[in-house]
């Protein structure tokens, strides 16, 4: 009686974590590391495999039922996985981050952290800094451990002369996916070079 009790106490608990979006069923949904998923089964969206340049986007993550229910619902639309990949070799590729802005925006979904963070990516290679800030601050706002964006945004703060402020960006990357995640990796390296190399990032 009591080993039966606790089996269904058991089998609740794990069902309940994968409704509630515990660490350890996010950590399997995102493939086990600090970044990925969001998409079908098997497949991965916020990896477009037509950009051979690509960086990892970083899942969502909330443990709000309604909220990623409204999430999954727009990832499994095709319409929006089209857009998005289609984004991606304009933004990697292609370089013309003004038409990839103007997808991305087409895609309705800008509160997205992918997708703003990405936004933010394109004002950044423009040089409007200015606007390139309030998109990652809007994505951190959507995902505060969006992995991706805590890279891109610490690039972005070297670029500004901010070293300080990269290298806190630099520990909530490895708070995150640790310190062998490509996000972390690179920005580690951004902030090896001398400041002003002029390296472009």
């Amino acid at each position: 009686m009591i080993k039966s009790a606790t089996q269904v106490v058991t089998l609740t608990f794990f069902f309940l974590a994968s409704l509630t979006g515990t660490p350890a069923n996010r950590a399997f949904a995102a493939g086990g590391g600090g970044g990925g998923g969001g998409g079908p089964p098997g497949e991965d969206i916020m990896r477009p495999s037509s950009s051979s340049n690509t960086k990892p986007a970083p899942a969502e993550r909330s443990s709000h039922r309604t909220k990623k229910s409204s999430k999954q619902s727009f990832l499994s639309d095709p319409a929006f996985v089209a857009g998005y990949r289609a984004a991606y070799p304009t933004i990697y590729d292609r370089n013309d981050y003004e038409g990839a802005i103007r997808q991305l925006h087409a895609l309705g979904h800008d509160d997205y952290a992918n997708v703003a963070n990405l936004i933010g990516y394109s004002y950044r290679k423009l040089g409007d800094y200015r606007l390139s800030q309030v998109w990652y601050e809007r994505a951190l706002k959507s995902d505060p451990n969006h992995v991706l964006t805590w890279q891109y945004y610490g690039l972005w703060q070297i670029e500004q002369g901010n070293r300080d402020q990269a290298e806190y960006h630099l520990r909530r990357i490895a708070s995150i996916c640790g310190t062998d995640c490509d996000e972390y990796r690179s920005l580690a390296a951004a902030l090896a070079q001398p400041p002003g190399s002029g390296l472009v990032y």
